[in-house]
């Protein structure tokens, strides 16, 4: 089995019934679906025995977990299929032919431990954004101080879960980055990306909780940063992060460009002769 696609779920029937809808109407059916549902008290459960026939290899589990990572994990160690795909419940495949598409790419690109692809974020009032990440850009410590590999629209070699570990389940809502930070910034895996709509992200839940997501976002990735780099490096990103991006910005603008590096050689002058005068024989 090439690929084994994952979805969690909790008390989410329509969500749920809407995903598997997506997944069941591949054009591509040789793939591994599983489920992982947490005990739901709604129709969850009749959702996914209602749609047990559209699958030629479906596996799935309705029982109590501790929360989002550790069903996950749970649906990792439960696939046997070469890559992961993560697609949690009231997400959905952007288009019929997704798969088969993005298996073939797999092939193309030699099987990268990681493909990624696009996630369209899908808003209550009807709009669309296509994130389309790092789109094929290094991924750097710099990029992912700020940034993320998003887990759904990628296919994730599974022995890589053996080789850095699965998700951390002390956390509620960051442990994909930090399982994204340690297998590619530090373990220096190489990610491919195709230019391709691969999911369609529902938003609804981000926008209701948008606030207190975003704080614990911030709170959860502190510590992470706190844990795994050391505190010279960790200030340095904190204190240059903002001015390497503005820069990066500017430098899109060839004037801009201009007039920026123009002021930066005056003050650098201002600065020279005033050390000059004070007798300070070296400056910055």
């Amino acid at each position: 089995m090439k690929l084994s696609i994952v979805t969690i779920n909790w008390n989410n029937a329509t969500g749920l019934e809407k995903t598997m809808q997506s997944v069941a109407s591949q054009t591509f059916k040789e793939f591994e679906y599983i489920v992982i549902d947490g005990g739901s008290t709604d129709d969850s459960v009749n959702v996914i025995k209602v749609h047990e026939s559209d699958f030629a290899h479906l596996k799935w589990v309705s029982e109590p977990d501790s929360g989002i990572y550790n069903a996950m994990n749970k649906g990792i160690r439960m696939a046997s299929g070469d890559y992961i795909q993560i697609l949690n419940s009231g997400d959905c495949l952007a288009a019929p032919d997704v798969t088969e598409r993005m298996l073939k790419t797999l092939k193309e690109k030699g099987s990268p431990s990681i493909l990624y692809g696009n996630m369209v974020k899908c808003f209550p009032d009807g709009r669309r954004l296509v994130d389309k990440c790092f789109a094929g850009q290094e991924i750097t410590m710099l990029g992912m101080y700020t940034g993320t590999l998003n887990h759904d629209p990628a296919y994730i070699r599974r022995d890589l879960f053996e080789k850095y570990g699965y998700y951390d389940e002390s956390l509620k809502i960051v442990s994909d980055w930090k399982w994204y930070l340690q297998a590619v910034v530090f373990g220096g895996e190489k990610p491919k990306y195709v230019d391709m709509d691969v999911t369609l992200f529902d938003m609804t839940g981000i926008s209701e909780n948008g606030g207190q997501n975003r704080d614990l976002i911030n709170h959860e990735k502190r510590a992470v940063l706190i844990q795994l780099i050391e505190p010279g490096f960790l200030h340095d990103y904190d204190n240059y992060a903002s001015d390497i991006y503005l820069m990066r910005r500017v430098r899109r603008h060839r004037i801009a460009y201009k007039i920026v590096w123009f002021i930066e050689r005056v003050l650098f002058k201002i600065e020279k002769n005033k050390n000059k005068r004070l007798g300070i024989q070296k400056w910055e």
